[in-house]
């Protein structure tokens, strides 16, 4: 049991499951802020140009609800939410922009960190002792 919590342990802690779990929390309130604009903002300016009360209103009724009677239970709509549909849509299409660009802004960081030519590295000890050596023995064959 200890070598298994041990493994557990080297598991959980690696970069890559850390990073992963910091993403999937991100993008679960991301997710909120981008659903927020739509229902809160997009779709109202949508629904005001468009005259309507709403997308999330909008639906094709398949079979009337009828509310309960004497000794007879209630039959709730069946509808088709299209409003709710059009809704997921712009929602999806802005989380995917929004990826997108940030995406685009990574790449270009990435892509000038790779063009930068890396600095010569400093010489060694050894090596500046032989330059000094060589440099030396230059001079005394000149004379």
């Amino acid at each position: 049991m200890g070598k298994f919590l041990t493994d557990f342990k080297e598991f959980a802690m690696k970069g890559n499951v850390v990073d992963m779990a910091v993403g999937v929390i991100v993008g679960g309130a991301f997710g909120k802020i981008v659903s927020s604009l739509v229902n809160d903002i997009i779709m109202p300016v949508i629904s005001l140009v468009t005259g309507g009360s709403g997308y999330s209103q909008l639906k094709y009724v398949i079979k009337e609800g009828t509310p309960a009677a004497d000794g007879v239970a209630a039959v709730e709509e069946v509808a088709i939410n299209y409003g709710t549909f059009i809704m997921n849509v712009v929602d999806f299409f802005i989380i995917a922009f929004s990826i997108f660009v940030a995406l685009r802004v990574i790449m270009k960081f990435k892509k000038k960190e790779e063009e930068a030519p890396a600095p010569a590295p400093e010489p060694t000890k050894e090596e500046v002792l032989l330059t000094e050596i060589r440099d030396l023995l230059k001079k005394q064959n000149s004379k």
